[in-house]
């Protein structure tokens, strides 16, 4: 176990979400983790193309990258209701690693992929 499991396991480890992902993906081949990472980097890459173009938050090309977001998630990883994709937003401006995800394509993308997420009802 790498220290991201561990640090999974420590913080999420008791959820349905964390056992359905374990679930989900110590079924996988390595083509499955690339296929899934492809689907992850194609919604990021609809979030770049909003945010490249100055498109608000809530128009429907910003929108279709959270629905492709959270679809990736729940089709390779476990089920993700709206609510446990905003818990997610928070982290991606939260946590060093995962701003520096998104701010490494573009500079500011963590805080509208964040704001995005939060903008859909």
């Amino acid at each position: 176990m790498n220290s991201y499991d561990e640090e999974a396991a420590q913080r999420w480890g008791e959820t349905d979400a964390y056992r359905e992902s374990k679930a989900k993906t110590s079924k996988y081949t390595q083509a499955d983790f690339q296929a899934a990472k492809a689907d992850q980097e194609a919604a990021t890459e609809l979030f770049v193309y909003a945010y490249g173009n100055s498109l608000p938050i809530n128009t429907p090309q910003a929108q279709d990258a959270v629905q492709a977001h959270r679809a990736a998630i729940t089709k390779w990883f476990y089920e993700c209701s709206i609510e446990m994709q905003k818990q997610l937003a928070v982290m991606y401006i939260e946590d060093a690693r995962f701003k520096e995800y998104y701010d490494g394509r573009v500079r500011g993308l963590a805080q509208y992929v964040h704001d995005a997420i939060m903008a859909q009802e």
